[in-house]
């Protein structure tokens, strides 16, 4: 069953978000925000609340990701699945056959450890199988990659606690914003509200970029300008339990992980969400741009040691990214990844599949 994140249907417990929610369900009136809250925030607050897409019907859900969607995921792996898929047209199974398929996983970013843990499953499989083709070694590799991929496809829970607080971090020009805007979208097509909150208070275009994206999607938007990044996270935290909403994203500065005062920052504003809600923040997102390779991985080594990440975005893979690293982070740092963004639009940001993903890197 599709399904992207777990909503809240009662107070004690989550569900998937394709169960609907019954009539009798009530949410509890939004509290007024309290006075030196309200007089420290500058908020975007939306002229009505949107209304929830339809979720569809049992025998409606895809099996897989759309045509569409999968299209496009395909046309972003092109270059490695190029190099992959164009190796099978050998009328041999040989050593030779490895080394190719080796080197072609090398330069699509997978990794020494994770090549060689691909190459050694490709092995024992083509031997209990008893492939002859290459067309039949194609197949194998799939599925050892589905296999390597699948402990990374986790749904991200929401509804366990109210509200929801989810902490985005990341380096500059990885899509965070934006990955924010559109999962954002996602949450409001099940039925949540969501808070914004511009934790990036250095840059104003940051606070701008956000505060259009609480626009177009109708939410409320948290921001001080200039001000210290753990109290707006802190604020924003007791604002979303006054107004009685589902979900806190908070947006941070962009840092690079070698920066080490700032990713010392970073533990401080979490600290501080813990402060102002016991347990919070519920989620550490970190958003990778895809395009970035093995660099991506240094960062995911970073973020996690820093904050102990619970989910990954990977974003920009509709052009040039070669797709290889995910194997890389399923072999060495197995944090799930919730997304991964295939185009600009609303809906290209899509759960991550294992399968489909496996199967449009290596058919090209």
């Amino acid at each position: 069953m599709f399904r992207f994140f777990k909503r809240k249907q009662a107070p004690t417990e989550a569900v998937a978000v394709s169960q609907p929610v019954p009539d009798s369900v009530q949410r509890p009136e939004a509290a007024p925000v309290p006075a030196p809250i309200a007089e420290s925030l500058a908020a975007v607050e939306p002229a009505a609340a949107p209304e929830p897409r339809p979720e569809p019907q049992p025998e409606q859900q895809a099996q897989q990701p759309p045509a569409g969607w999968f299209g496009r995921l395909r046309q972003g792996l092109r270059k490695t699945g190029a190099g992959l898929s164009g190796l099978f047209g050998a009328a041999r199974i040989d050593e030779a056959l490895f080394e190719e398929l080796e080197t072609a996983l090398i330069l699509a970013d997978a990794g020494s450890a994770a090549t060689a843990h691909v190459l050694d499953e490709l092995r024992r499989k083509v031997r209990s199988t008893r492939a002859e083709t290459p067309q039949q070694v194609r197949e194998l590799l799939r599925d050892v990659l589905a296999e390597l991929l699948a402990p990374l496809e986790k749904p991200l829970d929401i509804g366990r606690t109210s509200p929801t607080v989810i902490m985005m971090v990341g380096v500059n020009g990885a899509g965070k914003t934006t990955s924010i805007g559109k999962l954002t979208r996602h949450l409001q097509a099940a039925g949540c509200k969501v808070l914004l909150a511009a934790g990036d208070t250095f840059r104003a275009a940051a606070r701008e970029q956000l505060a259009a994206w609480g626009q177009r999607n109708d939410v409320q938007v948290i921001a001080q300008q200039g001000g210290d990044p753990a109290a707006v996270a802190f604020d924003s935290v007791q604002a979303g339990r006054a107004r009685g909403m589902d979900v806190v994203i908070i947006d941070t500065a962009g840092r690079l992980p070698t920066q080490a005062h700032l990713m010392e920052e970073l533990r401080k504003v979490k600290r501080v969400i813990g402060k102002a809600m016991e347990g919070a923040p519920h989620e550490a997102i970190l958003v990778i741009d895809a395009t970035n390779g093995q660099n991506a991985l240094a960062q995911l080594r970073a973020f996690d040691d820093t904050l102990g990440l619970s989910g990954i975005i990977l974003t920009k893979l509709d052009g040039s990214a070669k797709g290889g690293v995910i194997a890389a982070i399923a072999r060495e740092r197995p944090v799930p990844i919730y997304f991964i963004g295939v185009g600009e639009s609303l809906e290209d940001l899509q759960v991550f599949d294992a399968a489909a993903f496996a199967r449009a890197l290596v058919d090209g």
